[in-house]
């Protein structure tokens, strides 16, 4: 069973396209095989700065041979009075077959021709050779690029291909103008740490890789390691050694593990050092400057906190004899960026926070929308509006007034210009300096938070208030402007502003009332903007409802049904009611979700849903509730609606108890009770005809219905739910 290689060889690659176009190749490459009927026993893709491979073992000679059912034209055209017509001989000719082997069939159109086919199997190599451009050409990734003269685009220019079906080279060419890339067995090794003899010397100017199955450790021994996940641990390893050795801890995320692994092709760690004094300047900024602008490890004094050790570690692709030179260089940089670092730090701090709040108004932040400062400014009207919606009083409504006064001041630090990475961390800082309180300070940092999917929420109510008071602020002005999300483009990223609000009032168990603060801030909006369209809150409301419906699926794994029984399909009650309440839809949707897995939901599916559709035809208010208004019990003519009558009486201070309590297992246990009843108002021996002759026994009997309806839609919609 013959192993296949393909190695491309490139310039330096990006980063992100090292580990993109691996996965790509791990998605693509076992497909096309399938196509093919190429069975294998394992495909191993690797991933270098300089070369993209990929290694097949076990794969078959060549394909099996294979029957192949060919249609062709119908039978009455195909055939005259029994002889083959000139449809019969042309198709026969087109599939390779004499007319003895065409076969007449019924179809449900009719009688056909068909025929047979045996498809002998292509030699795998063939197959391969064809097969490889198609590869490379469907990569796809970031700011592809033409070299030589030719229209073939590759991120960086391809250099060299080493093609293996075992030891036999695939004769493969890659064209691009007048720059042709061959196949060959001949790979390179490290640029700097491998040295190749030199025809004259006997050698091949590269790596000569013999048979397929040999290609890592021949690249191991050119001082290349190939396999991705093993270079990732060797620069795991080689860093936490490194840091215990100078007594601290390696501060390694993932990120900057992922990133520096395809940055090199043999790694080797380098210790640096940085001068004592520059730890006075925040961790944040250190870590910062090390880790987002140079790539960098940094080392803890402990695992647990953040203080710095005066050292970092660098991931070198050089030669480790150099190391002292290479840690020298490295140092020079990171002096220098530190030095400007303390500097934007000390001439910050001359001033405090709240006197840089006049030079927002020199900062745009969206072109019709004015300032910063003037964001600021609409942004301290909607968190008081969410101070006086969650009835805050006092000293926490003066926390919440000031952060958001002082929320964006950073922006216009020299350090935040210089790293805007830094923006509220530093916020943070320079509060505290000025003798701003904790909460405050805190606040300014949080109220950016989560800045990505799996991010910290802010975990102080001032944080939170001012943090969905900015992303409000941000929604409501750039729809306003009518600059909706299309599509995957979103600018402004107002989907995972929509859903910080919404994971924010659920994390903190904040009882706002989203449907009002909406109508409350578009009307500000409105009143600054006339122009502003008229669809502009319908539009939010429908936003914020596609959030919410995504969350619940995508991060609380509620099924589709289920949420749209609870946020409603073209019912404005239900939905407003989940915008008013957003606690209460979670809850509600997780709970239908608890009792759909634990099977309590069939005890009441077909009792309501029935129900549920048969109400409809009657015209009972879906919030009405009291039986002793809507029904009359003199129109009764069997003793089953008397029951139904008796049990929703009954039910009435249980469904109220669950609404005030969100305790909707009362419910649904009251639910279940009476379902045997209303069974039996459908089809007991004392069952009734809910579409009388009678209107007015009609529509008392569909009252009961509507009644039971509008109880069971305290939880959810069930003529949304679809039975398991």
């Amino acid at each position: 069973m013959p192993n296949f290689l393909l190695e491309l060889g490139t310039e330096e690659l990006p980063a992100s396209f090292v580990s993109g176009s691996a996965q790509q190749w791990q998605r693509l490459i076992p497909a096309t095989l399938a196509e093919e009927s190429l069975t294998n026993d394992s495909i191993n893709v690797y991933a270098t700065p300089r070369r993209l491979a990929v290694l097949v073992k076990g794969l078959p000679v060549q394909q099996l041979d294979r029957e192949e059912e060919v249609k062709g034209p119908p039978a009455s055209s195909a055939f005259k009075d029994g002889k083959p017509t000139k449809a019969a001989e042309g198709f026969a000719k087109k599939q390779g077959v004499e007319i003895d082997a065409l076969e007449v069939r019924a179809t449900d159109k009719g009688d056909f021709v068909f025929v047979l086919k045996k498809i002998p199997g292509r030699m795998t190599a063939d197959i391969l050779t064809e097969l490889v451009p198609q590869w490379i050409n469907k990569l796809e990734g970031k700011r592809f690029m033409r070299w030589a003269d030719g229209d073939l685009k590759f991120p960086r220019p391809i250099r060299w291909m080493v093609a293996l079906l075992d030891d036999t080279v695939l004769p493969i060419t890659l064209v691009s103008g007048s720059d042709t890339v061959k196949s060959d067995r001949i790979s390179q090794g490290h640029r700097v740490l491998y040295t190749s003899p030199t025809p004259e010397k006997g050698g091949t100017g590269g790596v000569s890789i013999p048979q397929a199955e040999d290609y890592v450790e021949c690249l191991r021994a050119a001082c290349v390691e190939v396999d991705r996940t093993q270079r990732k641990n060797q620069i795991k390893g080689q860093v936490e050694a490194a840091a215990t050795k100078q007594g601290g801890y390696a501060d390694i995320t993932e990120d900057l593990l992922e990133e520096v692994t395809d940055l090199v092709e043999w790694p080797n760690a380098v210790v640096g050092k940085f001068d004592d004094e520059f730890l006075i300047l925040p961790p944040e900024v250190i870590t910062t400057i090390i880790v987002t602008n140079q790539r960098y490890f940094p080392i803890l004094k402990s695992p647990d906190y953040p203080e710095l050790l005066p050292y970092f570690i660098t991931i070198s692709n050089g030669d480790p004899a150099k190391a002292a030179i290479i840690a020298a260089g490295n140092e020079r940089v990171v002096r220098a960026r530190l030095a400007d670092g303390q500097f934007f730090y000390k001439a910050d701090l001359v001033k405090p926070l709240e006197d840089y709040l006049p030079k927002l108004a020199t900062v745009t932040f969206q072109e019709d929308l004015g300032t910063v400062r003037a964001k600021v400014d609409r942004l301290c009207k909607i968190a008081s509006l969410i101070a006086t919606q969650l009835q805050i009083t006092g000293e926490q409504q003066a926390y919440i007034a000031r952060a958001a006064l002082l929320c964006k001041a950073d922006l216009v630090t020299q350090m935040v210009y210089e790293l805007p990475e830094m923006q509220g961390i530093m916020g943070q800082k320079y509060a505290l300096a000025s003798g701003e309180s904790e909460e405050v300070a805190t606040a300014i940092f949080e109220h950016y938070l989560p800045k990505g999917a799996g991010d910290n929420l802010p975990q102080t109510l001032t944080g939170q208030a001012v943090g969905i008071a900015d992303k409000l602020d941000t929604l409501v002005s750039i729809f306003g402007l009518g600059m909706l999300p299309t599509g995957s483009s979103d600018p402004f990223a107002l989907r995972r502003a929509a859903n910080a609000i919404i994971n924010i009032i659920w994390a903190a168990q904040l009882p706002i009332n989203l449907h009002q603060l909406l109508a409350e801030v578009v009307a500000e909006f409105t009143a600054a903007r006339p122009e502003t369209p008229a669809e502009l809150l319908d539009q939010l409301y429908e936003f914020f409802l596609q959030r919410i419906r995504t969350l619940l699926q995508e991060e609380k794994n509620v099924d589709y049904d289920l949420v749209n029984a609870v946020l409603g399909e073209n019912d404005p009650e239900y939905t407003e009611r989940a915008l008013r309440d957003l606690l209460d839809a979670r809850e509600r949707a997780l709970f239908l979700q608890q009792i759909r897995n634990n099977q309590t939901l069939d005890l009441i599916y077909e009792t309501v849903n029935r129900s549920t559709r048969l109400a409809a035809q009657g015209d009972l208010d879906k919030i009405e509730l009291e039986p002793k208004t809507a029904v009359k019990p003199e129109l009764f003519q069997k003793s089953s609606e008397q029951a139904f009558y008796d049990a929703v009486v009954q039910l009435v201070p249980q469904t109220q108890l669950s609404k005030q309590t969100r305790n909707y297992q009362q419910l649904v246990d009251s639910l279940t009770e009476i379902a045997p009843t209303v069974s039996n108002f459908f089809d007991g021996p004392e069952s009734v005809l809910v579409m009388d002759s009678d209107p007015e026994i009609k529509q008392n009997r569909l009252n009961l219905l509507g009644l039971l309806r509008n109880h069971a839609r305290v939880l959810a919609d069930f003529g949304a739910i679809v039975k398991g």
